[in-house]
Formats: structure tokens, sequence, C-alpha cells
């Protein structure tokens, strides 16, 4: 596992646009939450400890953000013949076991994830109804080893102010994880 932190792209830029194929093979584009007052994507994969250690508490904050009106998506993009348990199959798996209520995508070819400058699982950009980036950085200060309670107190905090309707704090602490396991050549 290599430790790697957020990119952290500049506030404001467009969500680059995507169509991806869910765990079941049903395709999900960008346009498919323009009706939502916010859209989180989150880079994630299975194997991850920084992502098994917030799963839980990711899987219940998404529950309820999305009776609010945030739109969630998950997505995969490691590359799976180096690491096999973040494959489809598993990914479903996951997601049922986990008792996902948001799509979880995998971008095979990584092609999203580089749009998005995703680095890391897990990986966090919010965006606002125009579709522009108005957080990215961490869940929260939990990781794997520390005592930090799992909370999500700071994408919470980003979230709750963009359904208010108020402008989110520009200071944010980038997400650390394992790098997106990307293909050679």
């Amino acid at each position: 596992m290599a430790l790697t932190s957020s990119n952290m792209p500049e506030l404001g830029l467009p969500a680059p646009d995507f169509t991806l194929p869910d765990t079941y093979g049903t395709p999900v584009s960008l346009s498919d939450f323009d009706s939502a007052a916010g859209l989180l994507v989150a880079f994630w994969c299975n194997h991850c400890p920084f992502v098994r250690h917030i799963n839980a508490e990711f899987a219940n904050f998404a529950a309820e953000y999305q009776a609010k009106g945030l739109a969630v998506v998950a997505i995969s993009a490691n590359d799976v013949t180096t690491h096999a348990e973040d494959d489809p199959v598993n990914m479903r798996r996951m997601a049922e076991e986990s008792g996902y209520v948001f799509p979880y995508l995998y971008d095979e070819t990584q092609d999203v994830a580089r749009a998005f400058a995703a680095a890391c699982t897990p990986d966090f950009f919010l965006y606002d109804a125009d579709r522009r980036l108005v957080y990215r950085g961490r869940f929260d200060d939990a990781t794997p080893g520390n005592d930090a309670p799992v909370t999500g107190s700071e994408l919470r905090a980003a979230v709750d102010t963009l359904l208010a309707g108020l402008p989110i704090e520009s200071a944010q602490n980038p997400s650390i994880g394992c790098n997106i396991k990307w293909r050679a050549g």
C-alpha cells in the first residue's frame, strides 16, 4: 500500500462528464444526477484499508444525505489485473453487504479517474447544483491506526453548508489513502 494524498484540484472546476457501468453493467452518467442539489463523487475500492475503515459510516452518510437531496456515486478505477478484489463482481458483493444506496461504478479505462484528478481511495469530490467543485478532501481525520472516531465530520460540514445554500470554507484537508492502482503503460 502506497500512502497517497488527494491532488486537491482547484475549486470551481466543472464536474467531468462520465458514463460508466454500475456493478450490474447498467450505464450511469453525470447527467443522471441533473436534478440533485449537489453531487458527491467518491473514488473508492474494495481492498483499501482506508476505505474499509470508513465504509460503514460512509454508507450511513450516503443514505442520510441522499434523503436530503444530495446525489452520491462511488467509482472504482483500480487495475483489476493486479488487484482482482476490486473487480465488478467483488464490487457488487461489497455494495450489497454494505447496503449501498448509491451507484458503485467501474472505471475500467481509468479515464474518468484521470479527468477528476483522483489520486487515492477514498478521494471525495463535492459539486454544487451547477456541478462546480466546492469541496475536495477527506471524510474526517480518522484513519486505520489512529483513535479518531469515524464520523464524516468534515464532509458532513461541507454538505450541510452546500445544502443550506452557503459558501463552503476553502481551507480543506486532503484525503489520505491508498494510491489508485494505475495500469502500467
